[in-house]
């Protein structure tokens, strides 16, 4: 890991074509860029990756998609919300990656919902980041029913734009905050912990 540069990896969990959730991780990416980050987004439609079985010494791009983690010093990762939880997918990638993966490094968590709930899902990815000792922002994003967020422009992201300037800002923050926090001390260690011993 470098300290002068940080890398920012966004890890898409959704597979469709026209994704919400992809849309919204490349304004994260951009936002990153601009606050001095190098980035690149893990598309997981790109990788083959199979089902992973604990049993299998190497399956599919294990070996690719898990150095693009270990290499990030800090990751974002990006899923719809499906039945109140995220994606098969983005669950699948979670399973390949363990603590040589995600120890000590910054995570950031967006969640896209085709309707008004998000919540669950952004519990649900902290619970399992934390497992694995990632250290997750507070700063989280949500999107309520996604598809009326944005709006056809050929010249945006994607080609679609926010139609809503204040979500737009709270999606960038997640990129600057992962940039400003890629390289965050993990250590709890304080004067006032040490004196409680």
């Amino acid at each position: 890991m470098s300290h002068s540069t940080p890398t920012v990896l966004a890890v898409s969990g959704s597979l469709r074509e026209g994704s919400y959730t992809r849309t919204a991780l490349q304004y994260v990416l951009r936002a990153a860029t601009e606050a001095g980050a190098e980035t690149t987004l893990l598309d997981l439609r790109e990788y083959d990756l199979p089902v992973y079985d604990p049993d299998l010494d190497e399956q599919g791009d294990e070996q690719e998609v898990k150095a693009l983690m270990r290499e990030a010093d800090a990751v974002a990762l990006g899923t719809p919300v499906y039945h109140g939880s995220y994606s098969g997918a983005l669950k699948n990638f979670h399973d390949y990656c363990g603590w040589d993966e995600y120890e000590d490094t910054t995570v950031g968590l967006l969640a896209t919902a085709g309707g008004g709930s998000y919540g669950s899902t952004l519990d649900h990815l902290q619970i399992t980041v934390r497992g694995v000792h990632g250290w997750v922002l507070p700063h989280q994003v949500g999107l309520r029913n996604a598809n009326e967020k944005f709006e056809n422009d050929p010249d945006a992201i994607d080609g679609r734009r926010f139609r809503d300037t204040d979500l737009q800002e709270r999606v960038e923050k997640l990129g600057r905050s992962l940039t400003e926090y890629a390289f965050i001390d993990p250590s709890v260690t304080s004067t006032r912990a040490a004196g409680d011993d």
